[in-house]
């Protein structure tokens, strides 16, 4: 029985795409025709909106359908990390990249794997019915997502396969990734040279990652028996449009629990800001611009007397484009930590319980569109890892690191509107033009780096 392991690098100031080509971001559907091996249907009609969207102007409908599909995901999967979680610590990921990455998989899939992956990342939710145009479409999100959007943001994305070079892999699967995911093969040869091979890997995620991603694939993940790889490395390093001025920071506790607590040096500023205080939903929501504008970085705050544990549990993202909605330009008193994250997991056991069940089952994996004539059949995903950092700072993401500098004798001004994060609260890197969600967290414990 052949292995097929499915792994990638996610790294928190990284954003993940394709390297698309001019030709895709302007091509039509007509232009880039899609054929996998195996196509998914969807048998239930889509049920009509009871009010119309306000799809933003120059976005193609099914692009904000997939957007949508992905930050529906997105919660689910954070929610599931959650529950396995105790809830002081903290939890870093890239939804969307994920999401990419299984896309890139789907390419191969037929019978109940195509379905469960269509349902569990909610492509299925697209109103195109059949599952081939998800490709498409991911091709004109990431287009959108991914362009430059300023001088001082940088916005990195690598996709790779890497095959056994003993094995022949189909050449439609090949020339889809490529295409549409700017994903080339890479020959290794896995069964000669396993550990290696994980070694090429794991430089080639590094060097696309300036190095900040390393030994994403752990020892004994790849062994002889593997066939591919598939690789999605990340990077994003952006600047505040209104950076923290070093000389406001200050010591300050932060509350993991109601009987722990750390010192953790707190940034101050005082700006207008898109900000709102929803009492029935007992948070305070704020969003922190980078340059250029369409990145942002949005915090999520319980209001006092609430767990954050509340919050996330009557989650949906109906709810949250709800808060998103209900923002509006304050001038706040903003007082937030200086942390940095990190979260590295596998994703097997996550999305089994979320429902994709038969891609890592050896018996029932049905993934005969990725290898040519017979070996198909024969693959399955051993597994899935996910790594993620993020560092927040008075420059922005990704910053070099400053010492701290204690101010003393900073007054509030009781009268603005307060955003203290000196408990533990939620973060969302998203592209604000059409609500994409690039990476959720949880700040339980910024005293710790994990």
């Amino acid at each position: 029985m052949k292995l097929l392991a499915c792994m990638w690098a996610l790294w928190a100031f990284a954003l993940c795409s394709i390297h698309a080509t001019k030709d895709i971001c302007n091509a039509k559907p007509k232009d880039l025709p899609l054929e996998p091996m195996c196509i998914y249907r969807n048998p239930d009609e889509i049920q009509p909106n009871k009010e119309p969207e306000n799809i933003p102007v120059g976005t193609n409908p099914r692009v904000w359908e997939l957007s949508k599909a992905n930050s529906r995901f997105a919660l689910s999967l954070f929610k599931q990390l959650a529950e396995g979680k105790s809830n002081d610590e903290n939890i870093f990921l890239s939804p969307i990249s994920i999401s990419t990455a299984f896309a890139m998989t789907k390419l191969g899939a037929c019978n109940t794997t195509l379905e469960q992956l269509m349902k569990v990342f909610q492509f299925d939710t697209i109103k195109e019915k059949t599952s081939d145009q998800v490709h498409f479409f991911f091709a004109k999100l990431n287009c959108r997502l991914y362009r430059k959007k300023h001088e001082t943001t940088e916005l990195i994305s690598a996709n790779r396969l890497f095959g056994d070079k003993s094995t022949t892999f189909n050449e439609t699967f090949q020339h889809i990734s490529e295409t549409v995911y700017g994903a080339k093969l890479m020959p290794l040869d896995f069964k000669e040279k396993p550990e290696a091979s994980r070694i090429t890997i794991n430089e080639w995620i590094a060097n696309k990652t300036e190095n900040r991603i390393k030994d994403t694939l752990p020892e004994g993940s790849i062994d002889t028996n593997t066939i591919l790889v598939l690789v999605n490395a990340i990077y994003f390093k952006g600047q505040w449009k209104n950076k923290f001025d070093k000389q406001n920071v200050m010591k300050l506790d932060f509350h993991v629990s109601p009987t722990h607590k750390c010192p953790v040096p707190m940034m101050y500023q005082e700006k207008k800001f898109q900000y709102a205080k929803i009492p029935e939903d007992k948070v305070k929501i704020l969003e922190l611009p980078y340059n250029g504008g369409d990145i942002t970085m949005v915090l999520i705050l319980p209001i006092e007397g609430a767990t954050l544990s509340e919050v996330v549990a009557n989650m949906n993202l109906k709810k949250l484009v709800g808060w998103l909605h209900a923002m509006k330009e304050t001038t706040v008193a903003v007082q937030i930590p200086r942390f940095r994250v990190e979260d590295s997991f596998s994703l097997k056991e996550q999305l089994t319980k979320m429902g994709l069940e038969d891609l890592f089952s050896p018996a029932n994996a049905s993934l005969p569109g990725m290898v040519a004539d017979a070996e198909g059949p024969n693959l399955f995903i051993s597994d899935a890892y996910h790594k993620a950092f993020l560092e927040v700072n008075e420059e922005g993401s990704e910053a070099s690191a400053a010492t701290a500098v204690v101010a003393t004798g900073r007054s509030l001004n009781i009268f603005r509107e307060q955003f203290v994060a000196d408990r533990p609260f939620l973060l969302f890197i998203r592209e604000s033009s059409i609500n994409a969600l690039i990476f959720t967290g949880r700040v339980a414990n910024p005293c710790r780096s994990s």
